[in-house]
């Protein structure tokens, strides 16, 4: 419609008498050009989700006309439809325009391009402009991103950021948050993500992932006021929705955080995490299989995170299809390399079958070398050693993790093992040290224990406990039923909250 009105006033224009050199009349001269308009269009279409006419009206853009926004617009819509070559030819057009363009530059690394290609691109303009020799440094470190290589990519952001130009950049802060959670170290994540925050209170990109990692923590409450906060600042973006939903699903409100994780979706089907949320709730509500199409489309979405692996995988073992989840960690082990965690991912499927028991405890022997303080590999080692009953050498590992870190988890595994080998004292400890970091009660006991015969309760530090005093001499599990119904996996303490004298 704009299109035409503007065709039809320059007809009339055309048609009115000259006057000699009179200028051109005023509403001539506000009449925007015919490209401009045909971008409002396309501007107007993305609004709507069709992505389709946005990308046909700016193709009939001739190629030499296209600004360097056209382009931009053009590229992004080409890689959301999953063209790369023509997204990848319309970034380098806005490079070649606009060498400093930022976003350009990661749309090119995030469509594998390589590194030193994109930095060739920018090497005159660094070479003439002063201070900005950092820009070299942030194309390398983002090329470590966009390849999975999660360590370098952190050694290289921490060198940036300690920069005079870069120091509290919040782009950089956030970037080097995301990281840290995909390298799976949640503390120094969640550190980085409360800095981001301080400097920038309206911050929303990255408050999804640090929603979620509040919620895993058991901060509940905190997540609520994230996500009030969020609110606040826009309903409009996909985060805000995902924060609520994580505190849904960890409050076992499944049906609600569906609901939520779907709202998210609509505002940004590229969003991972809702992606993740939508999925992990239908999973929960016995709805395996659309489950499944929800943890594909985050893989096809981010294929270096390992956490969209991992949906999948708890997919595939709640089916009870273990060859599939097999072949799916395999696969993960062989693309992302042979790190601790994807050594993790695939003894946790290996102890899944009593055949491969023993590649578990190998695979979960070399995560540990790799990193002896990641929490999910020091996790299934103690559940293997649990199942040996081994529980010296299961206090031993818990206890040398625990030396340089604190994890709530971990505090109440260890007095699972004290409990197992009649320490109830320094098991009652470590409990307390569990409760104190906030750790929701379905992560901690099961209200089943209650039932058991044998009983007798006691309080310490504010809480009230009940404990299991028979021997614990019960035979090695052998299959998961029994794994579960175990006294050490049942877990002996229960609790029940009194007042709290903080």
């Amino acid at each position: 419609m704009a299109l035409q009105q503007k065709k039809a006033l320059s007809k009339t224009s055309k048609v009115r008498p000259s006057t000699g050199n009179s200028a051109s009349t005023p509403q001539s001269q506000c009449l925007p050009s015919e490209i401009e308009v045909k971008y409002k269009m396309a501007e107007c279409y993305t609004m709507l989700k069709q992505d389709k006419d946005a990308i046909a009206i700016l193709d009939g853009i001739p190629s030499r006309q296209r600004t360097p926004k056209i382009n931009m617009m053009l590229a992004n819509l080409y890689k959301k439809a999953g063209q790369e070559r023509p997204s990848v030819t319309s970034y380098k057009e806005v490079l070649r325009q606009c060498p400093l363009a930022l976003d350009a530059i990661l749309g090119l690394l995030s469509l594998s391009v390589k590194g030193a290609e994109v930095a060739s691109m920018t090497m005159n303009v660094i070479q003439t402009v002063p201070n900005l020799d950092w820009l070299s440094v942030w194309i390398k470190a983002y090329a470590f991103v966009h390849t999975g290589d999660n360590s370098r990519a952190i050694n290289t952001i921490c060198s940036l950021e300690k920069k005079s130009l870069l120091r509290d950049n919040v782009d950089l802060l956030g970037s080097l948050a995301d990281l840290y959670f995909r390298a799976g170290d949640n503390k120094n994540s969640v550190l980085k993500f409360e800095q981001a925050q301080m400097l920038d209170p309206y911050l929303i990109k990255g408050m999804d992932v640090y929603g979620y990692l509040l919620a895993r923590e058991g901060r509940l409450e905190d997540v609520e006021n994230l996500g009030c906060r969020l609110f606040n600042i826009s309903d409009q973006h996909a985060e805000p929705w995902v924060v609520s939903g994580c505190h849904s699903f960890y409050s076992k409100r499944y049906s609600r955080a569906l609901y939520l994780g779907a709202k998210a979706i609509q505002l940004n089907s590229n969003s991972v995490q809702a992606l993740l949320l939508k999925g992990a709730a239908l999973r929960n509500m016995g709805r395996v299989q659309e489950a499944i199409i929800h943890f594909r489309e985050a893989i096809r979405l981010a294929p270096c995170r390992l956490d969209c692996y991992e949906g999948l995988i708890e997919c595939y073992l709640a089916s009870n299809s273990i060859r599939e989840a097999m072949v799916m960690a395999n696969n993960v082990y062989k693309t992302l390399g042979a790190n601790a965690q994807t050594l993790t991912l695939l003894a946790t499927v290996c102890l899944e079958d009593p055949v491969t028991q023993e590649k578990a405890k190998t695979l979960l022997d070399k995560a540990l070398t790799q990193r002896p303080d990641y929490i999910k590999a020091v996790v299934k080692k103690a559940e293997l050693l649990s199942r040996e009953q081994k529980y010296e050498d299961g206090i031993a590992l818990l206890r040398n993790a625990l030396a340089n870190q604190s994890d709530c988890v971990l505090h109440r595994i260890l007095g699972d093992f004290l409990v197992a080998v009649n320490e109830y004292q320094e098991a009652m400890d470590q409990y307390s040290i569990a409760l104190s970091g906030g750790v929701p009660r379905s992560c901690l006991w099961n209200q089943s224990c209650l039932e058991r015969p044998g009983i007798s309760s006691f309080s310490v530090t504010g809480w009230s406990f009940h404990c299991c005093a028979r021997e614990m001499t019960h035979q090695p599990a052998r299959s998961k039923a029994e794994i579960q119904a175990s006294p050490l996996f049942c877990c002996p303490l229960v609790w029940t909250p009194m007042t709290r004298s903080l």
